[in-house]
């Protein structure tokens, strides 16, 4: 898709010359200018507004990068349900109470009550997410948790116990920053990964391999650097890993462990499953993967193999430590290279959280944004598999991209300024209901109508955008020259602000 993007890209009608995204040498040698604080912005939080650019580009960029890494705190701004300390117990409790019901039925069918109970807290979970996302200082750290999120997968499609699938969540914050190698530790005992992947199940008499293969397929090795006998004999090492029954934490049931010799990765002995994890993180393939995951999400599509190895030892050589890796990361030439600006694809949760972000809307209500993301394909806590969002170009099909440019358009018509220059997602009017309630599932019944985009145009920006000039704004929305034709300077700021989010360049980052 941004190969496509791109051969579209400079080619006439962009009525804004591709020189405005070189970056321009600044008064201030050591000043990275405004464009490679707006890229940095762009890869490392949601969007990001003009007066934030403005706020780092005087600054040196590693000077800005350490920033980034420093005075970092990983807990939510955002207050959790209250259901979410629920042990084990309290919750079966419930879904027996909830079962007691089953007899009801609604226009002649039976009500599930407690599959509704589950959707119910995984719906206000996501809520809670996204609003975190909006509301926190701290936008690498979701980044990253929502990273580990893609990378040690989880559902709650098949956890169904809702509260262990927040405390991964926290984990995930926790350690967005912090040490690869103990996070690996605490996902392997983490409850709702135990039930994700079947380690609950996994007794010496007959050993599931569920986690076993993906720990060394996805969150490890990966493909090609181990055998099935592997596989066979690490999920043996960790058979008695459990839940307990009341509390829903992890325990280790020793009577459940297959205590015989194990050969695994060339290497023998009574292993358990800590020693598994020891000899995977002993491995130059475990920081390989992890530094190419991090290049799709941080540089490009492409992992440069050289750049790889080089921040693989690094990342060893540092014990595992997040901060050093992805300070050399940020850091990294390639990361900086004009090339790889507009090279990734944001993904629905960015796009959505993103355009709400540089806008300022208030949004009272989550519930839109979600079924928004669930429509482009990206559910919090709803992966498609185990092996997550694949991301990239997977993002974008004709039906996809459709979708965004209607969520975008609608956007713009729903968020009118009203005279005292306050964004507001509001108007007592049918169209305004339309948009409350838009999803995935329901935008294509509604048809693009009302007022056109320059019309659009002549209400005032809110706080976010306002006194920006028109070049300016562009440069903010776009990370590379416009692709359509009509994104100009010329217009009033409301319609360039519309016409630069309905630019196909507006989907990348």
């Amino acid at each position: 898709m941004v190969a496509r993007l791109g051969r579209r890209g400079f080619v006439g009608g962009a009525a804004l010359s591709a020189a405005m995204w070189v970056s321009r040498p600044s008064r201030a040698a050591s000043a990275m200018g405004f464009d490679d604080a707006r890229h940095l912005l762009s890869r490392t939080a949601f969007g990001a507004t003009p007066a934030e650019i403005a706020a780092i580009a005087s600054t040196d960029f590693t000077a800005a990068v350490e920033r980034l890494l420093t005075k970092v705190h990983t807990r939510a701004a955002t207050a959790a349900p209250g259901w979410t300390s629920e042990p084990l117990s309290a919750l079966r409790e419930r879904r027996q109470e909830a079962q007691s019901s089953a007899g009801k039925t609604v226009d002649g069918k039976p009500v599930n009550e407690v599959a509704k109970l589950v959707r119910e807290e995984g719906s206000q979970l996501s809520n809670w997410w996204v609003e975190e996302m909006l509301a926190t200082d701290q936008p690498l750290v979701e980044k990253m948790t929502l990273f580990w999120h893609n990378h040690f997968t989880s559902s709650i499609q098949k956890v169904r116990y809702v509260p262990a699938l927040y405390r991964q969540n926290a984990l995930f914050r926790r350690a967005a920053l912090g040490n690869f190698a103990t996070l690996l530790k605490e996902v392997a005992h983490d409850p709702a990964m135990l039930i994700y992947l079947d380690g609950v199940h996994n007794v010496a008499k007959q050993p599931n391999e569920n986690f076993a293969r993906e720990l060394l397929e996805l969150f490890t090795l990966g493909e090609g650097h181990y055998s099935e006998s592997d596989i066979k004999n690490a999920a043996r090492a960790f058979t008695g890993w459990s839940l307990d029954r009341d509390s829903g934490q992890f325990v280790d049931r020793m009577q459940l462990h297959d205590g015989g010799e194990k050969t695994f990765l060339g290497q023998s002995g009574h292993f358990t499953g800590d020693d598994i994890l020891a000899i995977l993180l002993r491995h130059p393939r475990t920081a390989e993967t992890i530094v190419e995951k991090l290049w799709r999400e941080f540089i490009s599509f492409t992992p440069d193999a050289n750049e790889v190895k080089r921040l693989a030892g690094l990342f060893r050589g540092n014990n595992y430590e997040m901060k050093p890796l992805l300070r050399a990361l940020f850091l990294s030439p390639a990361f900086r290279d004009p090339v790889n600006r507009g090279a990734l694809i944001k993904s629905p949760i960015e796009l959505i959280v993103g355009t709400v972000h540089v806008f300022g809307l208030p949004v009272p209500d989550q519930t839109p944004l979600v079924r928004m993301m669930a429509g482009l394909g990206q559910t919090p806590f709803a992966p498609p598999n185990v092996k997550g969002w694949p991301g990239g170009e997977s993002w974008i099909s004709t039906s996809t991209l459709l979708l965004r440019r209607q969520f975008l358009r609608r956007l713009i018509e729903a968020t009118t300024v009203s005279l005292d220059g306050n964004m507001t997602m509001g108007r007592p009017d049918r169209r305004t209901d339309r948009v409350q309630q838009m999803s995935g599932q329901t935008m294509e019944a509604y048809p693009v109508e009302g007022r056109s985009l320059r019309n659009v145009g002549e209400a005032r920006l809110g706080p976010t955008l306002s006194g920006t000039d028109n070049a300016t704004l562009i440069r903010t929305l776009l990370p590379r020259a416009p692709i359509e034709a009509g994104t100009t300077a010329a217009e009033s700021p409301g319609a360039v602000v519309a016409a630069a989010m309905l630019d196909s360049a507006y989907q990348l980052k």
